[in-house]
């Protein structure tokens, strides 16, 4: 059974996969990004989640607003604690430093994972989209997946602007030159 899932996936599902991996790996060592690159990854895997909820369980009302309540309170658990030690951002490159984490490839393989699993299941027993119970598990799942990448990002963006020149401080330089 499992073979003929594999055999019947798209190619581009592995392609998915592997950019996924790479990212995921390239994040487990310390590393300079910008907000640009920071912000890119959490918004795209938020995405590739509602996308998940949206396909899967359009007729399910409700799952959505699991996926929304549950992002919601995985976002306000990641916002409350701090950012890991040595996290930092140089406002005149713009660029983070970031310590390595293993946590974005689970929360990326998790993502893909739920999505390639509820996919092959819904293929074979596609009334099961319509069981409520299923519906808000999955879509709650995402959801918990989502908040993290969110709150992980805001963290960040909160540090750039925290970091930044005051806009009268930076008026005062340049009408110094």
């Amino acid at each position: 059974m499992a073979m003929q899932i594999l055999l019947h996936t798209p190619r581009w599902v592995f392609a998915l996969f592997f950019v996924l991996l790479v990212a995921g790996v390239t994040q487990l060592v310390a590393r300079r990004a910008s907000l640009r690159r920071v912000s890119l990854l959490p918004l795209a895997m938020v995405g590739l989640s509602l996308y998940g909820v949206a396909s899967a369980f359009a007729a399910q009302p409700l799952a959505l607003l699991a996926w929304a309540v549950t992002g919601g309170l995985a976002m306000l658990a990641v916002l409350s604690r701090s950012l890991p030690a040595g996290t930092t951002y140089d406002g005149t490159t713009r660029q983070f430093m970031l310590p390595g984490s293993a946590l974005p490839l689970a929360l990326m393989m998790g993502i893909f994972f739920t999505k390639y699993a509820v996919g092959a299941t819904l293929t074979m027993l596609p009334t099961l989209a319509q069981q409520s119970g299923f519906a808000l598990a999955v879509s709650a799942l995402y959801g918990a997946f989502s908040g993290v990448f969110l709150g992980r990002a805001i963290r960040l963006w909160r540090l750039a602007q925290a970091s930044a020149p005051s806009p009268t401080l930076a008026f005062q330089v340049i009408s110094q030159r």
